[in-house]
């Protein structure tokens, strides 16, 4: 069964992705993985969320799990009918399932998950008809700036792992040759 997608222009839906945006930036400010999300509900952000499983270590902690959360206290309920979430990444299993729990309506994500996502690249969660509550989905919402984010983040933790591996190496070269004098 197809679920239609609430009418949004082209710059609303550009506009809160860039709020989830500005939610991957505070993440990747606390060394976080950049992913951020928000909630929305008749216009408005009732929850905002970014990564902080390192902070917390605490594995649920991923975006879209702390937007809905702030969003279910925000509005009183569990039930978060006619709301729609943006996130910056295709969501996981773990937040896919949360979000058909929720009874999100709608889930516009930037950046596809060919590794992880579980609403159209792994897994298509939000659309099984087994379960009791489907979800609308729209990708591709600012995908490049999105995308960008996470390959930046993982070349800079690349290169920073690279260079302590040369450190170290360089570190036992220098005990060698002081041994060897």
């Amino acid at each position: 069964m197809a679920v239609e997608l609430r009418n949004y222009t082209l710059v609303e839906k550009e506009f809160y992705m860039e709020e989830a945006i500005k939610e991957a930036y505070r993440a990747q400010a606390k060394g976080e993985v950049p992913i951020g999300a928000v909630v929305v509900y008749q216009g408005k952000i009732v929850g905002r969320g970014h990564n902080l499983r390192e902070t917390t270590q605490n594995a649920i902690t991923h975006a879209e799990m702390m937007a809905i959360q702030e969003a279910c206290q925000s509005l009183g309920s569990w039930r978060l009918e006619e709301c729609d979430l943006f996130v910056t990444l295709e969501p996981c299993v773990m937040c896919s399932g949360a979000i058909v729990l929720s009874r999100v309506e709608q889930v516009f994500y930037g950046a596809v998950d060919p590794k992880g996502g579980a609403t159209e690249s792994l897994y298509q969660l939000l659309s099984d008809e087994r379960l009791n509550h489907q979800v609308a989905i729209e990708t591709g919402i600012l995908e490049e700036e999105c995308g960008q984010l996470l390959k930046d983040f993982f070349k800079k933790l690349r290169d920073k792992k690279k260079a302590k591996k040369l450190a170290e190496r360089a570190k036992l070269n220098k005990e060698e040759i002081v041994k060897k004098d």
